[in-house]
């Protein structure tokens, strides 16, 4: 009984080592998404304002569609959305 105990700790310590090396590299990615998100989303939430306030009818909705570009694409996504806005304007 001892020795299964003992294998079994072993194994276990072995698969925690294991879960801890993939979720430390997943943590980077999920890091750098949730980053690239909240600076877009403030940002967007300062353009949307400014725009407002000069009179222009160019706002970006803030919905999923538009986070997961945020998050996917960063300020490349975020100023491919005004661009379709301002084309839309014309």
């Amino acid at each position: 009984m001892d020795m299964r105990i003992g294998i079994l700790a072993v194994a276990g310590v072995c698969l925690l080592v294991l879960l801890i090396g993939i979720l430390k590299k997943r943590g980077e990615i999920l890091l750098n998404f949730a980053t690239r998100t909240v600076v877009c989303l403030i940002v967007t939430c300062f353009l949307n304002s400014f725009f407002r306030s000069r009179g222009w009818e160019v706002e970006i909705g803030l919905n999923l569609i538009s986070v997961l570009t945020f998050g996917s694409l960063g300020f490349c996504g975020m100023l491919a959305l005004y661009g379709i806005l301002f084309l839309q304007l014309l």
